[in-house]
């Protein structure tokens, strides 16, 4: 049984810092591309970034580049997100996942494509 479990989530001013964490247990975790995505309210939910199997390769959305930094550690089935000068409209809850790849490079941006999913962990920004 596939878990991934989503922890970090909290109230913060803005221009402060957040660190998410997702731990992953009953699947080969350096086969999967680990995203993160986020889902404010009333709105979709929209990608944030994503790692490659080895860690080696990392992705960002436009509007996070610079401020957020994804991160893995496969010893630990671990993949984390650094949110650093977080504004309010970073305010959303935020989803880790997993996506099985056969090859290193390749990423995806749309959550169709992650085969499991966190239970979401939320971020709220105060201005």
């Amino acid at each position: 049984q596939v878990q991934l479990v989503e922890s970090g989530g909290g109230l913060v001013q803005a221009g402060g810092s957040l660190r998410l964490s997702c731990t992953a247990s009953g699947l080969t975790f350096d086969n999967y591309v680990m995203g993160w995505f986020r889902q404010a309210p009333g709105k979709e939910r929209e990608f944030v970034a994503a790692i490659s199997r080895s860690g080696n390769l990392r992705y960002y959305t436009d509007s996070v580049k610079g401020r957020f930094t994804i991160s893995r550690d496969n010893a630990k089935n671990t993949a984390s997100l650094q949110m650093d000068s977080l504004n309010p409209e970073d305010t959303a809850i935020y989803y880790c996942a997993a996506d099985r790849k056969y090859i290193e490079s390749t990423y995806e941006t749309q959550s169709r494509f992650y085969d499991y999913w966190g239970q979401g962990t939320q971020v709220t920004v105060s201005s």
